[in-house]
């Protein structure tokens, strides 16, 4: 199963003439002789361009490799624009399956014998493709409403599945062969990612993903998440409110709209800052083709958020820690930033300090208080890989896909307004989240959620008090008896012990005796007594 998967990426890659790509002078021998060796396998796509076959490639390989290049599509500092332009594709444009098929499976999910029986008009053309499932336009029959069914590509659940075993295989041999194997956790890193792409592909899941977001975000400027019709919600197929805006990456559409641009920026740090810190429920799959900005009021631009499928969550001390990291940075307290470190987990607990913070501060205080156009990102991560690697930094694969989301927020606010200050901008926030966190605000409101349960236990307070007074004061007692049963089972060992070895040479001589002595008297009541002290033994052992 799996080399016929590897056999397969490597038919893919091979046909699309991606080897191309790779210098001659990165290439050892050996590898030069495996393609020389796989001449059937020759370039098909020659008059394309670079980025057209690297699309079409990770395309035909199926939603893991289209999930990478959709990320990759949001780095256009990192890409060629024909490159990043071809990936940008992938977004929502991904080859779309045969509709009929589409409806087949939408009336199966739903239980209707017709798509009349609960909508008023469907569009058989998708609306758009992904790399996991594809989205119709329709009218709800019951209020008239406009919605978008989205439903599971057919037989996508087999491809991922081995994509993953693959993938785990790769990161098992990594672990193994690679000095920084164990650091890295790769298999840690392949297991939390395929909870999460299995995830996606049950819509019942996005759905209840979809109806916390919208409760988190109501009434909000910042973001507006569609209403879900829960109620015609399968595991392969969802319904929901369809919206109207601009996708996000449609900088010219924005601009011609008068969109606020600096603060559609900002908006943007402030909403994935807010899900994380004061929800700790976040969108984890933010790329351009999930994001689009209302039409209504550009002065004040709003987001509009849709897909689900892969959200994260922090606990209490992760989030405690990433929040004082941050706080700690935007001071440029790098001292309090390499403790952090420590103290977490993150580095081992023998790092000398001074060092970390002698590289902390070498890698972020060129990249401070500088706009995003201004900082190679690059770079910056060429150098955090090295710091990470001299300090054993160890992967922490429960903020995989933080680090992933921020990654698509960094990226989104270049393209939007490549002045924004990021720092600046997350600080106030991240300052304020912490203000509610400790001090006599945080006590109160602590106080004030627990109320309910304790106004519930408050009537149990005195009999619950009165029960421990009297456990206290016969626990003298108590440790008195406990010891006695102590002594009197260790005396009781003691004798059980005496017998049985009494018992057992009384028991050998009886069978020596008559070798020397002819009557049998002595040997008989030499066994009589040794069975009578086994008796005995056996009785205190009971």
């Amino acid at each position: 199963m799996r080399v016929l998967r590897f056999y397969h990426i490597s038919k893919v890659l091979l046909e699309h003439g991606l080897d191309d790509l790779i210098p001659a002078r990165w290439q050892p021998w050996y590898a030069r002789l495996a393609r020389r060796s796989l001449f059937w396998l020759r370039n098909k796509h020659q008059d394309k361009s670079t980025g057209a076959r690297i699309r079409l490639a990770l395309q035909a390989l199926g939603p893991v490799f289209i999930k990478f290049g959709q990320m990759l599509s949001t780095r256009r500092d990192l890409l060629p624009p024909d490159i990043a332009n071809e990936l940008a594709h992938l977004q929502d444009k991904v080859q779309p399956f045969d509709s009929d098929l589409a409806q087949q499976l939408i009336l199966q999910a739903l239980g209707i014998k017709t798509l009349d029986e609960l909508f008023i008009d469907f569009e058989a053309k998708p609306l758009a493709s992904a790399s996991i499932a594809q989205v119709h336009a329709a009218i709800l029959k019951e209020d008239g409403q406009q919605v978008v069914v989205k439903v599971i590509r057919p037989g996508i659940e087999h491809t991922i599945h081995a994509d993953v075993e693959l993938l785990r295989t790769f990161a098992f041999v990594v672990q193994k062969l690679l000095p920084d194997g164990k650091r890295l956790r790769p298999v840690e890193v392949v297991d939390e990612y395929q909870k999460t792409i299995i995830d996606e592909l049950d819509l019942l899941r996005e759905a209840a993903n979809g109806i916390q977001l919208r409760r988190n975000f109501e009434n909000s400027d910042a973001l507006y998440v569609p209403h879900i019709y829960s109620d015609h919600c399968r595991k392969n197929v969802i319904v929901m409110e369809r919206i109207y805006g601009i996708p996000v990456a449609d900088v010219t559409a924005l601009e011609a709209q008068g969109t606020n641009m600096k603060k559609l920026a900002e908006r943007g740090v402030e909403v994935f800052f807010t899900q994380v810190f004061r929800d700790s429920f976040f969108h984890a799959d933010m790329h351009p083709g999930n994001i689009f900005v209302s039409y209504n009021t550009p002065e004040n631009p709003q987001y509009i958020g849709i897909d689900f499928g892969i959200v994260g969550t922090l606990n209490r001390e992760d989030k405690r820690y990433l929040a004082e990291n941050f706080i700690a940075f935007f001071n440029r307290d790098y001292r309090k930033v390499a403790e952090l470190h420590v103290d977490s987990g993150w580095v081992p607990g023998n790092t000398n300090i001074d060092e970390f913070e002698v590289a902390i501060r070498t890698v972020c205080e060129p990249i401070f208080q500088k706009p995003l156009a201004e900082i190679s990102f690059a770079n910056v991560l060429l150098q955090l890989f090295n710091t990470a690697r001299r300090f054993n930094m160890v992967v922490q694969p429960q903020l995989v896909l933080l680090q992933k989301t921020l990654l698509y927020i960094e990226g989104l606010g270049r393209q939007l307004y490549p002045q924004l200050d990021l720092w600046e901008t997350a600080k106030p926030f991240l300052e304020n989240w912490m203000r509610e966190q400790i001090g006599f605000k945080a006590m109160y409101q602590k106080i004030r959620s627990n109320l309910p349960y304790w106004s519930e236990k408050l009537p149990e307070m005195p009999d619950l008090l009165y029960d421990s007074l009297q456990q206290i004061k016969s626990l003298p007692a108590l440790q008195q008896q406990h010891m006695q049963q102590q002594l009197e089972a260790q005396r009781r060992a003691s004798n059980c012990q005496f017998y049985t070895l009494t018992g057992a040479t009384l028991l050998i001589l009886s069978v020596i005796l008559p070798a020397w002595q002819p009557s049998w008297h002595y040997s008989g009541i030499t066994a009589v007594l040794g069975t009578i002290a086994w008796i005995r033994a056996a009785t205190l052992k009971g």
